[in-house]
Order: C-alpha cells, then structure tokens, then sequence
C-alpha cells in the first residue's frame, strides 16, 4: 500500500476507515488492530476513526498502543458502543479519556435508544467514573451509498462516530498547515468539540456528554485557540437537572460519605503536562466555607488528558444548614516548552461548583450501598445474573447506583430514601449513622475484620441489614466455561451470579444462610407478579423470622444448556425470602437481585425493597411480609458441610480486592479515616475513633501522620497474642462483646503522662499571670482583656 502522508487529512481519514473494513465482518483479533495502528503511526495519519468497540477496557496491548497513537498527535476518534439504553456500557476505546468518544441521537435531538451511557467503569468500586461520551452525533437513520449501487440507512453509533470524524477533518483543513502541528492535537481538538457543542434538554452528562456536536461553534473557538489546559466538565450544577443527574439527585450533608464527581483534564498545551500544586477551592461567600473538598489527581498528564477527582462532604458544623454552597476550583497545569519555545507553558483551569445542602436526615432513611465487594467483568470471567440471557454471558455493567441499578436508585430518592456509597471495606464507616445496610450481587470475599465488625455493627448498634443474592452452583459454572478464540484459552466463571460461600460467612453469626439452587419461575407476592429470574434459595434461618416460600424451576443440571426451561424440573416450594428483628436491628435477605438490575430485567421488585426498608429502616411492618402464616415456629436450618463450597480449581485472588490484599480505607470513605492519598488510615496529633468506641492506639505514636497499612485478609485474630494490625482499625474492637484483647502498648505512656503535666504547668503559670496583672490594675477582673 502507498504512502498517505502527503494525502489531505480527509482522505487519510477516509483511508482510516478502510483498514478497520475486514475486522468489522468476522471476529476480531487485538493483533490485526495493532497491525493497523502502527501503520496509522508510520503512515502520519492526523484522523481515525474506529466504529468498533468492546467492554475489555484491560486489554493491555490494545489500550497502550491506543495511548501511542494519540501520544504521536493522531486524533482518534470512536463509537461509544450500541449497549444503550442501559447506563455503565461504555465501549472501549471510546471511553479512554485520550480518544473522543461519541453517542448517538435522532433527527429529534433525542438520545438514541441503542447509544451506550455512561459512567466509565474503570474506577470502580474505589472511585468513580468519568463522564463519556464526549459529545454525540446523527446516528439514527443516516442515509449513505451502497457500495453497489443507490442508497441505504444506516443506523447505530459506528455511523455517528464517522460523522464526528468528518466534521474533525474539516476543522483540521481550515487551520492553516504551517499552525497545525503547533494547535491541533488529541487535547485542543476535544476541547473545540466539547465547548462547541450544543447542550441538549433533557438528556443528562452521562447520555449526551457536552451535547451535539457544532461544527461552527467548534470552528469559532479554533480560529482564535492558544494552547491551554481545561477540565471537562467544567461545571457542577446541582440546579441543572437533569443534566447534573445523579448529583443534582440527591443533596449534600453532613456526616455522609464523600460525593465522589471525576473529571477530565484536557492539556492542550503538550502531549505531557504536570500540575503544578494542589488544587483549589475559592467560596464565594462565608456559608461555601462549609464545604471540604480532598482532591485526588494525575501524576503526569499524558498523553494529552489527566483526571481531577473532587471528594466532597459538608463539615460538621453544617449539619443542620440548608441553602447553596457557590465556588470554583482552580489547578495549575504546566507543560514543556513548544516547539521553538524556551520557556514552559503555564494555564490554569477552572472548575465552577453550586451544591445544594440540606440538614443531615435521619438515621431511618439513610442507607449505604457496598460496592466494595462488586467484581464485575474486566479482567475475569463473571457471569451473568440470569442464565436465560443467551447474547450478554458477561458481568460489565458496573453493578453500581448510578449505572445498571440508577432507576432503583432514582425510586429510592423518589421514596424519600438517602444512599450513600461504600467503596472500602465494611470496617470504614460508623454504623451509628445509617438505618440500613445494602449487600446487592456481591462476588467478593470478606475480610476477618468485616465479619466480626458487622455482627458487632447489627447486634449492639441498630444497623439493619438488607441482601439480594444470586445463584451459585458449582456445577454448573464448570458447564459454563467455553475455549475464547483471541485469547487462546478456555474462560470458566470465577463464581456465580454472587458469591454465595462468602455471603453465608457473613451471615453466618444471625443463623442464616443461602444454597446453591437455581431457581426460575413467576410468583404473586401482594397481589404483584415477580419473575424470579436464576435467584437461589434460604436454607438456614432463624425462628421467629418470617419466611415466603413458592413453587419454582430447579435448572441447576442445565442452566448453561441450550434446554435451560425445559432441563428444569418441578419442586417442592423454596424459601425465598427471610426477615427477621434481631434486638433493635432488623435483617431481610432474598434469593435474587434481578428485578433490581436494569441489565436484565423483566419484572422490577421496587416496590418490594421500598416495603423491606420501610422494615429495616423505619421500622414499619407490611402486614402481607408479615403474616402469622409464614412466621418460623423452628429455625429453618441445614447442615454446614451441606452449605455451597467455594471452587478449589482457579486462584481468586486474582480478582478478589480482599484475598492477599491489604485492609485499607480509601478514598471514598470519611476524610477523617483515610489518609492524604487515600491509601490508608491517617492520625492527625491524636488518635482517632469512632464514636462510641474504645480508644485505641494505632502503634505509631500520638503525633504520627503517617499512612497506615491496616491489616493482610483473610486472617484469623490470635487472641492470645497482641491484637492484629487490623484489629487496630478505628471501630474494629469489641473489647469484651467478642473476647478480642483491647492491648494499649505502653510506647506512648511516658510521652503521654509527660504531655499531660506540661499542659497542667503552663495552665498553673498563666493564672498566677493573670492574677499579677489584676493587682497591677488595682481592681476585679471582668473576665475581658484589653491587650494581648
């Protein structure tokens, strides 16, 4: 093939295109792109286009030569995938933060139906995502020619992302050619795009990113562009709804966990950039002071982009204030000198915030949600949810709030309902400040310290506990495994739709537990029909809770056959769902997470999870959950040696956050229990607690600011030796609630009576002071001082 390089960049665009014509027909391998892109890079391509994509964000080779073609000023530009209406389906590449990413709409100026949303997925669960796509484009019903003869439409994002692509080339051929090389780059193009584009009403930043591309408005801002650095989005406004959607959702306040808003630096000063300090933040007004921000952000800006994260909670003072907080964030951006240039480039970019806050709501109706403990495909094998879907075997949507579960979320703050996201483990965060509790389709394991925490957490301070699980059958994960061609290798399921062994370890300490069933089937429940979508069964609970049982399908033999209904076989009726009081908590488990995941659905069961929450969090009792006729007179119980076993024949830990790995709050927990990089616990001057428990010392000393390590998992406390890293943790000790020894080393004893006595001499001296000065001044002190 000839060179292109002395082709108009339409034409190499054009060219682009062909090269991807043969991966588009059959099964594509990561080798032929690579092929394909080094030949972008050699040819000097300026434009490519890419209208294919797939969920694999850690296919390494192709997502690093993706970031060295645009770190060689290739403008790539990408589908943002077909996976819509559901939210978390973004399709790599067009989701790296260095490709321009592009939705779909109709002639309406409606998002398409089909358009991947958004947030990316790949912070998940210890941050959150980015806002893609970048900006959207026609989609629906484009004409174009046949390649025989006459017209054809054509419908989807692979036609809107050309479009983008078009509309790049053409304001690429009006710069002149001799500025080219200094303005246009990955970075100056996406900023043209975004701050051209048209925002559209009523789609929100995760559907529509920027809104419709403009090539007009696009081209005035590169007519007059100098180099410079942006973010994007470069506004948060809780009063622009339902663009800001989620945010603009729910009110900040106090006492809650941070509100996570990730945003992406545009660097259009050079391929690399750096920051210069740390961000920020300028209220507007004395109120806006109430707001604390920790930012967490790129080392190195490159190639072209970085990410600014904001984690924002209101302090405690502004427990009870309600109004709006108003203010900007500013970051320094820097880059190495241009061509020609001696000195380096500087530009600062600004951020504009307005937030709602509200009164810190009660504890009844605030709820927090475990990400934690969600593994979701990339890197491993985790299957779906419901075996009945034949074309969607993977896990990829996220399994967050504000992804596949974001209209449970949105009927939730319809109910009045607060819910606040975990991404750390279950010993980072004070229990005495939620109602309730939520474990939705977990497939990790648990730390030690998790368990004994939440036993602690339900039993002695009120914590209420809500699960959905999922099935989990050994057998037939084995059945599910299948030889994946580009890999070369056979794929088996790293576990079931949730990760059943770990969930009974947990609820171990309340008598209840799960099998390994899977059973599909309708039932009427309150006169509402649910389909009961590859859920598992209660095996083990305790008396005096209230247990529903119904008829169901057992596929567990043939769930991954192509006779999945008819493999299954009548049974006796199976125990579904379980509630129970425990002293002042209150504990509710269910067989299936489907009829809350939009992924799949086919029957929703909100309204049943808003009556099991008015349970667990405002203690009100729905007279049809809780029937005489299904209260336990005797426990419900099977065999430990009977309960589902964990697989012996992979290495989770590959996948898991939990084994081999570190017990760390991170950044997404409360400032005052994780450290300056969030990467662990950090004691300013005193020790830190929890309120309501035991004081304890962290082995560093009292003036120590430090990260700490907190503990390695899973592990089992020696009780006869001093207490575990671990255990050391802020709410960790039980003291004599578990038999876990309260050790005080006494390192810091000296030091500390030492403290103690300096504090009691300088209060002595400044009083013998101030009765000096009293006499001096021959009258009684007013309690006031007029000098200082």
């Amino acid at each position: 093939m000839q060179s292109v390089s002395g082709l108009h960049p339409t034409l190499r665009f054009m060219l682009s295109v062909c090269l991807q014509t043969r991966s588009l027909m059959q099964v594509s391998y990561t080798s032929w792109f690579l092929d394909a892109f080094n030949y972008a890079i050699a040819s000097n391509m300026d434009v490519l286009n890419l209208s294919i994509g797939g969920p694999d964000y850690l296919d390494l080779p192709f997502v690093e030569k993706v970031l060295e073609l645009t770190a060689s000023n290739i403008i790539m530009v990408s589908a943002i995938g077909n996976d819509g209406p559901l939210y978390g389906t973004l399709n790599n590449p067009a989701d790296q933060s260095d490709v321009i990413g592009v939705g779909g709409i109709d002639y309406n100026d409606h998002i398409a139906s089909f358009s991947s949303r958004g947030m990316s997925t790949w912070e998940i669960p210890h941050g959150y995502g980015r806002v893609k796509p970048d900006i959207v484009a026609y989609g629906r019903e484009i004409m174009g020619s046949k390649i025989s003869t006459g017209c054809k439409t054509l419908s989807g994002t692979s036609v809107a992302s050309p479009v983008v692509a078009g509309v790049v080339c053409l304001l690429v051929s009006v710069i002149p050619e001799s500025e080219r090389k200094q303005l246009l780059n990955p970075a100056s193009m996406k900023q043209a795009l975004v701050e051209g584009a048209a925002k559209l009403s009523g789609p929100n930043m995760y559907e529509q990113g920027a809104g419709r591309v403009d090539l007009l408005e696009s081209h005035e801002i590169l007519k007059t562009y100098t180099p410079r650095a942006s973010i994007f989005p470069s506004v948060l406004d809780y009063t622009d709804c339902p663009y800001a959607w989620p945010f603009c959702q729910q009110p900040l306040y106090a006492d809650a966990m941070p509100v996570l808003f990730n945003t992406t630096i545009l660097n259009g000063m050079g391929v690399i950039g750096y920051i210069e300090s740390q961000p920020v933040w300028h209220p507007s007004n004395e109120e806006s002071n109430l707001l604390s921000i920790h930012f967490t952000y790129s080392d190195i800006i490159w190639p072209w982009t970085g990410y600014l994260a904001l984690h924002m909670q209101i302090k405690e003072e502004g427990a009870k204030f309600l109004g709006e907080i108003d203010g900007n964030v500013t970051v320094k951006v820097y880059s190495p000198p241009g061509l020609g240039e001696t000195s380096f480039r500087h530009s600062t970019c600004v951020l504009r915030l307005k937030l709602k806050v509200i009164p810190t709501p009660p504890r009844s109706v605030r709820v927090l949600w475990d990400q934690f403990h969600s593994i979701k495909y990339p890197p491993g094998y985790i299957p779906r949810d419901s075996l009945d879907v034949r074309n969607d075997i993977l896990d990829w949507h996220g399994d967050h709030l504000h992804t596949n579960f974001h209209i449970m979320f949105n009927m939730l703050r319809d109910a009045g309902y607060y819910i606040e996201t975990l991404g750390s483990p279950l010993t980072c965060f004070d229990a005495r400040h939620y109602g309730t509790l939520m474990l939705v389709d977990l497939e990790d394991e648990y730390f030690e310290e998790e368990i004994q925490k939440l036993r602690d957490d339900v039993v002695n301070t009120g914590l209420s506990l809500v699960v959905f699980g999922d099935w989990y059958n050994v057998d037939t994960m084995v059945k599910m495994r299948f030889f994946d061609d580009n890999t070369r290798s056979w794929w088996t399921p790293v576990t079931g739709g949730a990760n059943i062994p770990a969930l009974n370890d947990l609820l171990a300490p309340f008598g209840i537990a799960f099998g390994d069933r899977i059973l599909n089937g309708d039932f009427n429940l309150n006169d509402e029909l649910i389909k009961y979508a590859s859920g598992t069964n209660i095996v083990k609970f305790p008396s005096g809770g209230y247990v529903h049982s119904f008829p169901f399908y057992d596929s567990s033999e043939s769930a991954a056959t192509h006779s999945f209904l008819a493999g299954g076989k009548d049974n006796a009726d199976s125990a579904i769902l379980g509630l129970v009081e425990i002293g002042g908590s209150r504990i509710a488990v269910y067989g299936d997470s489907n009829c809350l995941d939009s992924s799949h659905m086919v029957t929703n069961c909100y309204w049943l999870l808003r009556k099991i929450l008015d349970f667990t969090g405002k203690k009100v009792k729905d007279p049809i959950l809780f029937s005489n006729s299904v209260k336990l007179k005797t426990p419900l119980h099977q065999d430990d040696d009977q309960l589902p076993s964990r697989r012996t024949d992979l290495n989770f830990s590959m996948y898991s956050t939990v084994l081999g790995k570190e017990l760390i709050c991170r950044s997404d927990s409360r400032f005052d229990v994780w450290g300056t990089k969030g990467y662990g616990l950090q004691v300013r001057g005193r020790n830190r607690r929890l309120p309501g428990y035991k004081a304890i010392d962290l082995g560093m000393g009292l003036n120590s600011s430090s990260d700490v390590l907190i503990s390695k998992s899973p592990k089992v406390v020696d009780k006869s030796k001093e207490i575990s890293s671990g255990n050391k943790f802020l709410g960790l000790l039980y003291g004599d609630d578990l038999d876990v020894p309260v050790v005080f080393p006494n390192h810091w004893l000296v030091p500390a009576v030492v403290g103690v006595l300096g504090i009691l001499l300088l209060i002595n001296f400044w009083r013998i002071r101030q009765k000096r000065r009293r006499r001096r001044k021959g009258s009684n002190s007013s309690g006031r001082f007029s000098n200082l």
